[in-house]
């Protein structure tokens, strides 16, 4: 039976497996920092070959390196997540890549509904982000919410959704398209609201990423779901 890797080793093999091409795709999205440029068909690689280790998920995040903090949100445990370790690393996230992974990470922990409730009205634009990406994460789950608080969430986006950071705008336009999934009736609210809403501007910088227009892409993910249903 082998060892489970160590720190050391994990970095090694990140570094190892970095390329300049990717470094230049990932600063393009915002990472700073250190930065190997590894492709996230190695980072799944890896993180399946390692499975979950909290402990080193840990220490990964704590190097500061991009690469490893994605690695780390795939392979910690969401369940033995604490409020300090995940506040912390919200704290610690600056591109929409990073805010992503701890948002996943939170969504599947205890902690989700408190910690979306916490972090949706900051000013912080990648901690708000961060609690509105945790509800588009958690919409179809009725343990984290209910029907009739999605139903408050889509007043809110409504209300909100053009003043907010811009990134901001952008979760807040995922979760009216993740809310609609919920049931019929959110559905045909969430598209009622996406049409009073209008056009979601989005920067997405040099980039070639679209802000996704809520109203057809719900349309086209129902339509899909309910031709794989019918599939058997």
């Amino acid at each position: 039976m082998t060892s489970p890797m160590n720190l050391e080793e994990v970095m090694t093999i990140l570094e190892s497996e970095g390329t300049e091409q990717a470094q230049k795709i990932y600063r393009r999205h915002g990472a700073a920092g250190a930065v190997f440029g590894v492709s996230f068909a190695v980072i799944n690689k890896l993180a399946k070959k390692i499975k979950i280790n909290h402990d080193l998920a840990l220490e990964l995040w704590a190097t500061g390196n991009h690469d490893a903090r994605q690695l780390a949100a795939k392979i910690v445990d969401p369940a033995a997540m604490t409020l300090t370790s995940a506040r912390s690393w919200i704290k610690g996230a600056s591109d929409y890549m990073t805010v992503g992974a701890v948002a996943g990470v939170v969504a599947a922990s205890p902690h989700a509904r408190r910690l979306s409730e916490e972090w949706r009205g900051k000013r912080d634009e990648w901690v708000a982000s961060a609690g509105w990406l945790i509800v588009a994460f958690s919409a179809e789950n009725p343990e984290v919410f209910t029907a009739a608080e999605l139903n408050d969430l889509l007043s809110q986006i409504e209300a909100e959704i053009h003043d907010r950071p811009n990134r901001v705008r952008h979760e807040m336009n995922q979760c009216l398209i993740t809310i609609a999934l919920r049931s019929k009736s959110l559905q045909k609210r969430a598209v009622a609201t996406a049409r009073r809403i209008g056009p979601v501007v989005v920067d997405h910088g040099e980039t070639g990423c679209k802000t996704p227009e809520a109203v057809g892409y719900i349309e086209k993910t129902v339509a899909h779901r309910e031709r794989k249903l019918a599939a058997g």
